[in-house]
């Protein structure tokens, strides 16, 4: 297996796709047509060279995908068929009935007794609403754009969440077992804590992958995952030989994330060796640990991110048992997408890499036009054939 370089996400009713400084989101409209947007993007890591050192790129990599991510779900929304158009069209329908109806009656009444500057003024009344649809109806749908503040923001509280959900929590849970059980051991409570945090994730995982938005994220998910595999398997990029490729792959972010769980134990354990808080307030306790492992955090997730560049990149034996865990963690957020899911995939991923060079011994990375044009173009493609 060859290892390709790209990676992406999963998105509303869409895949994106990230390959070197650019990306491109192909998402399915309700009619079936599948829209592509490409977009160029650039690491701080280019102006500022030791953030893309090993073990530091690594939370500089997460946050920047936290960015490209919630940019690309942002424009995603835009194409979920929420029914909305079908009212509109049934209010149009309605709107049109009744004033068919007040029409018919204006010339009814004016075979009685003619009354030409009313039937007059209900003419262009009726001609001016015509008007008015007709320019509704060719106006181009608006696209949701967020502020960079805005971004920030965003970014900002999803990693508050995250680390109050899967860091606060489990020192505070492990704290109170601390406190029942009378435990005082840094291996043992690293454990706990990481048992915890585990559980929680795996928990979180599994409860919101029964709504129903968000399997069909899995399944565009499974689908990001398989068009991947086909390529670095050496098998050129149709709908038929993504459809037989693994929907789990070793650089997956639920992977990342198992890791991040894992790896944590092992480098809280070391640190909880070390007599950081020796008073009797539990209070101050758990917040010291706390304070220590949001510092180490960047840490781990460095890596984290370390390990699993190295598994993309390796079919070491060893290298591929460590990341099993990963690879069934991902049974729940993969799912088989339809081939319908497959195109939106192949259509992003032909975005921004050339598989046919990739396959021919090349890297994939000479893509004429898309963000060469201005890094905002966008392009488009039916329902199938699509290697537009």
């Amino acid at each position: 297996m060859k290892n390709s370089g790209i990676g992406g996400q999963a998105v509303m009713e869409g895949v994106m796709m990230r390959n070197k400084d650019r990306y491109a989101v192909a998402c399915r409209k309700p009619d079936g047509e599948i829209v592509v947007d490409i977009k160029e993007t650039h690491s701080v890591s280019e102006k500022v060279k030791f953030l893309g050192w090993p073990f530091i790129r690594g939370a500089v990599n997460l946050i920047e995908s936290m960015v490209i991510g919630i940019k690309a779900l942002t424009y995603s929304a835009d194409f979920i068929d929420d029914g909305t158009d079908d009212k509109k069209d049934d209010k149009k329908k309605k709107k049109t009935s009744a004033k068919a109806d007040v029409t018919k009656t204006v010339q009814n009444a004016a075979a009685e007794e003619p009354q030409p500057e009313t039937v007059q003024s209900e003419e262009a009344s009726n001609e001016k609403a015509q008007s008015e649809e007709a320019s509704a109806q060719a106006a181009p749908k608006q696209e949701t754009v967020m502020t960079p503040a805005a971004i920030a923001l965003t970014v900002m509280l999803s990693l508050a969440l995250t680390i109050a959900l899967f860091f606060f929590l489990p020192v505070l849970i492990t704290g109170a077992i601390e406190s029942l059980t009378g435990w005082d051991s840094p291996f043992a409570t690293s454990v706990i804590e990481g048992v915890v945090r585990m559980i929680i994730f795996v928990s979180y995982v599994a409860a919101i992958s029964l709504m129903p938005d968000i399997k069909r994220v899995y399944c565009y998910h499974g689908a990001e995952h398989k068009t991947i595999n086909c390529i670095e398997h050496g098998l050129p990029l149709t709908v038929e030989n993504a459809r037989s490729s693994s929907k789990e792959h070793k650089r997956c972010g639920t992977s990342f994330l198992l890791l991040v769980m894992v790896i944590s134990i092992l480098v809280f354990s070391v640190v909880n060796c070390f007599p950081l808080y020796e008073g009797d307030s539990a209070i101050i306790k758990i917040l010291v640990r706390f304070g220590t492992r949001l510092l180490l955090l960047p840490l781990v997730a460095g890596i984290s991110y370390e390990f699993l560049k190295l598994a993309g990149r390796s079919d070491n034996k060893v290298v591929n048992a460590l990341s099993r865990p990963g690879l069934w963690m991902q049974a729940l957020t993969t799912k088989e997408p339809d081939d319908a899911m497959l195109e939106c995939a192949i259509a992003s991923v032909e975005a921004v890499f050339d598989w046919k060079a990739f396959l021919n011994g090349d890297n994939g990375n000479d893509i004429s036009g898309g963000a060469e044009t201005g890094g905002d173009s966008t392009e488009k493609c039916g329902r199938s054939g699509c290697g537009f």
